[in-house]
């Protein structure tokens, strides 16, 4: 469990009355009272943590199968230990297996970290897709920092488990939708059943604030009437907006008093590097643009989303330690969108920069393994050499870095997270599925035993209750 880190936000501002020095040094009469003292004001950083724990587990080996590892290892005919939630151990076909666990022979299989999606809305546009579950924009203002997208998160979603069984999602990012130049905070949740929002939220991870630049807050906010309707007014409103966050925290910093504010609360989070940003964002011009302005005002982009254009800038987001969550073919939607090409995930990988393959949509987070074998497709028909295992990291442990989790998942490393896939056949084949799913080495998902299939609450009953196919 997180527990809630707490912090002092407000230093005291104490004031001792003296006495006039004018007229022999006369002192305060015994009459005056004293300035009353402030009292330092206690905020919880975190007054929603975490209460995910790990479904039960048990000794398990999984072998004879050709592992993934998540940074780009490959192992044949190797295998797999689980203990006690974690990875024990992973190595070929000599390795010492424990003779008391419970074996799953995956000859002519393969294993992976669980996929971890960074941009979905999952929980906060859930399906059934209507009005009253439209919940992940805050369309009000342009600037919307203080809203958290875990405010919204509906854990009855039947797309979480979907996207386990499906598509073999152990992890995933929640973020606010992109009609505001910045969305609120988003969550990083595990994708385990849970009666709450703080049942599924992974612990440790760190928040991050959702931005958006072009068309969408320019198109919402102009079609009101109200700035920003332009590319300089999305620039001019970030950067009075950082502007005052930037007051906001000198004043904490200096240990002044300050009104308590929930918006400039996440932006001085931003600027103390406590909290990550992810930044939808599409043309390459645009991207380098936002490098200036967190330049400006000494914040880090961590990822930005979308980022169709980002092969004509891959060196300076290589440079600058920027991370690209990409589709692997969507494109032409918009304008903005227009100028895309099918080797954009590849052309980033081969500059050395940080790649991803994200979905951003409820379908498709149940298929992200075949969009990166489409991205490794293109870039191998340009005359790319890039194996298999390296087309991995962009599902497992560049989207945990981006994160700020990868100490914890994202790899098939001893001590981490045992969120394991067992694929039946190559994953990056459009043929293959998942057989089986452990979270944290708990089973939560077994095609072959119709009781490892979750579902949640909102489906029971109901017409194609617990249907993954």
């Amino acid at each position: 469990m997180v527990r809630g880190i707490k912090s002092s936000l407000l230093a005291a501002a104490s004031l001792a009355l003296v006495g006039c020095a004018a007229g022999g040094g006369e002192t305060a009469s015994a009459g005056d009272k004293p300035a009353p003292t402030e009292k330092p004001v206690k905020f919880d950083k975190d007054p929603y943590p975490s209460t995910y724990k790990g479904y039960p587990t048990t000794l398990t080996v999984v072998k004879n199968v050709t592992i993934f590892d998540g940074e780009g290892g490959r192992i044949d005919n190797g295998s797999v230990v689980l203990s006690s939630g974690k990875v024990d151990r992973i190595g070929g076909p000599d390795m010492e297996l424990p003779t008391d666990a419970y074996v799953v022979d995956g000859t002519g299989k393969f294993v992976t970290p669980g996929v971890i999606d960074i941009h979905s809305h999952l929980g906060d546009y859930p399906s059934p897709s209507v009005d009253a579950h439209s919940d992940g924009n805050e369309a009000t203002s342009p600037t919307t920092p203080e809203v958290w997208s875990e405010h919204s998160v509906w854990p009855q979603d039947p797309g979480f488990s979907r996207a386990l069984a499906n598509g073999g999602v152990t992890t995933l990012e929640i973020l606010p939708g992109s009609a505001n130049l910045m969305g609120g905070r988003s969550v990083t949740l595990k994708n385990v059943p849970a009666r709450t929002m703080q049942g599924m939220k992974f612990p440790g991870a760190p928040y991050s604030l959702k931005m958006a630049c072009g068309e969408n807050p320019k198109r919402v906010y102009g079609a009101k009437g109200r700035m920003p309707s332009t590319r300089m007014g999305n620039l001019a409103v970030n950067r009075a907006t950082w502007q005052k966050a930037a007051a906001y925290k000198k004043k904490l910093d200096e240990g002044k008093a300050v009104d308590r504010d929930l918006a400039m609360e996440t932006l001085a989070g931003v600027l103390s590097g406590e909290i990550l940003i992810q930044n939808h964002c599409y043309r390459a011009d645009e991207m380098a643009i936002v490098i200036d302005m967190s330049h400006e005002f000494g914040y880090k982009v961590s990822t930005f989303h979308h980022a169709v254009e980002a092969y004509k800038i891959a060196d300076l987001l290589k440079k600058e330690g920027i991370c690209a969550a990409m589709w692997a073919d969507w494109w032409g939607f918009k304008m903005e969108a227009y100028d895309a090409v099918p080797e954009n995930i590849a052309l980033m990988f081969k500059e050395g920069a940080c790649t991803i393959v994200h979905s951003d949509d409820a379908n498709q987070i149940q298929r992200l393994n075949q969009e990166a074998g489409k991205a490794l497709a293109a870039g191998r028909r340009m005359g790319m050499q890039i194996s298999d295992e390296q087309a991995w990291t962009w599902l497992a442990i560049n989207p945990a870095r981006a994160l700020g989790i990868a100490d914890k998942t994202g790899s098939l490393k001893p001590g981490k997270m045992a969120d394991v896939v067992l694929w039946n056949g190559n994953p990056l084949s459009v043929y293959s599925r998942p057989e089986k799913v452990w979270i944290d080495g708990a089973l939560m998902f077994d095609a072959m035993d119709p009781k490892r299939r979750p579902v949640s609450d909102f489906e029971l009953g109901q017409p194609g209750e617990g249907d993954v196919k």
